[in-house]
């Protein structure tokens, strides 16, 4: 399955209580830092919601 790797590039403040609470689901806590998930259909809906916080790579 392949995976994605996430890096936050925007910060928090302003952002919805939904939003943060997102970005904390996928393992964020600082603008610059990834983490790698599973491509599935939960966290890409995930990233939908935060999608102008986040950039998204696929990982061969």
């Amino acid at each position: 399955m392949a995976k994605l790797k996430i890096t936050q590039v925007k910060g928090l403040v302003g952002a919805k209580q939904n939003q943060k609470d997102t970005i904390l689901t996928l393992g964020l806590h600082k603008i610059h830092q990834s983490v790698e998930h599973e491509d599935t259909p939960a966290v890409r809906g995930m990233i939908r919601t935060v999608a102008h916080l986040v950039e998204v790579e696929e990982v061969a």
